[in-house]
């Protein structure tokens, strides 16, 4: 279990397979939100069609509700969603870090105010391992110290040496769990350290110092900073990172953003961006964007992007999902969603099979240069 076989690369972009308990991921590959044990909105029917080969579920929001020892009674995530193939799960960090006038950081780590019944809560690394173990996911992050977007040097230091200092407990608590069940989860790494590369630098090598790992994550981007910033951070980082194991970027999954990932080196993505926007009628399509809800669409009888496999696409109209979101049926907001994350996986799929052709960075320009050319992310 846990293995990663890269195939083939191009320049940086990297098409592998990875091996989880259960199942197969090939990548470069796109793993849909499901912050609540659900990607909102959607059967796990839907997003098996969509093509997903994994999925992410938020450690804060199911400790929160229902808790992670109920989860774990009905058998853990798997069984709980009745999603039958690889899971990760995030440790909890940016959503207690972003409690703002709710919490308290220390060393030990953070206590915090619930943003749903005002109860008072602390979650330490050590209780991000708990949590993240009874859930049950093939992937559990470490607990981190995340730090605002475009952090000042000094503040994103002390949250890059806190992180290393906080995975050392993630990594001990982590091997007291697994101790009877040592290949059912592994745990993840963060490297933080916000734009500054000399933090970047000194977050992987405290991290390879402190073990040998089966996956990476990059954490801290997208978080405000101009893209190009965080393209300089992914070319700073990626001959420094592990070539036999995962690359993860934490949060990022706009297409642009995923394709430039791609070409950086990157294997792994998840965002909440494609549901979201689905929900409030933007679709992404090869040639930009579309508002679903314009008049423009009203007796548009083709398919919402005619390049696209997904089940929207290749049964409804145009003006058929804009009367969905004009008559506010929620089965408007289900089709777009699904379009849009069977659109980031497609995508993923496709950036693959041109790793593996020899033919990815023509295609690439290409892509961007037709998808960006009405402006879109």
């Amino acid at each position: 279990m846990f293995e990663y076989t890269l195939e083939a690369t191009a320049g940086a972009a990297r098409a592998g397979t990875l091996t989880l308990p259960h199942g197969l991921v090939q990548t470069p590959a796109f793993m849909p939100v499901g912050t609540h044990a659900v990607v909102r909105g959607l059967h796990p029917d839907d997003v098996r069609r969509a093509g997903a080969q994994i999925i992410l579920a938020n450690t804060y929001h199911l400790h929160l509700r229902p808790g992670e020892m109920e989860v774990r009674a009905l058998g853990g995530l798997n069984r709980f969603t009745t999603w039958d193939r690889p899971m990760l799960t995030d440790s909890g960090g940016f959503q207690v870090f972003s409690l703002e006038g709710l919490r308290t950081i220390s060393e030990h780590g953070v206590a915090f105010q619930s943003h749903i019944d005002g109860t008072y809560r602390t979650i330490t690394p050590e209780i991000s391992m708990e949590i993240q173990w009874a859930l049950g996911a093939d992937v559990a992050m470490q607990f981190d110290h995340v730090v605002p977007g475009q952090a000042p040097h000094e503040l994103a230091e002390e949250g890059m040496e806190r992180s290393l200092r906080w995975l050392e407990r993630c990594l001990a608590r982590h091997h007291e769990l697994a101790v009877d069940a040592p290949d059912t989860q592994a745990l993840w790494p963060i490297v933080q350290g916000g734009t500054h590369a000399d933090l970047r630098r000194r977050s992987i090598e405290g991290i390879l110092a402190r073990g040998r790992w089966k996956g990476t994550a990059i954490g801290g981007l997208s978080v405000g900073e101009p893209k190009p910033v965080m393209h300089r951070v992914l070319e700073e980082l990626e001959p420094v990172l592990p070539r036999d194991a995962p690359r993860y970027l934490m949060g990022v999954g706009f297409p642009a953003d995923l394709l430039e990932g791609i070409a950086r080196g990157v294997d792994l993505f998840d965002c909440v961006a494609a549901t979201r926007n689905g929900r409030h009628g933007t679709a992404w399509v090869t040639d930009g964007r579309v508002n679903v809800k314009g008049a423009a669409l009203r007796s548009d009888s083709g398919p919402l992007d005619p390049e696209c496999d997904c089940e929207t696409c290749t049964t409804f109209s145009r003006a058929y999902l804009r009367h969905l979101f004009v008559a506010e049926d929620m089965l408007g907001l289900r089709l777009v969603s699904i379009h849009n994350i069977r659109f980031l996986i497609r995508l993923a799929e496709e950036a693959r099979r041109r790793i593996l052709d020899g033919t990815f960075d023509d295609w690439s320009r290409e892509w961007l240069r037709r998808h960006q050319a009405r402006g879109a992310t």
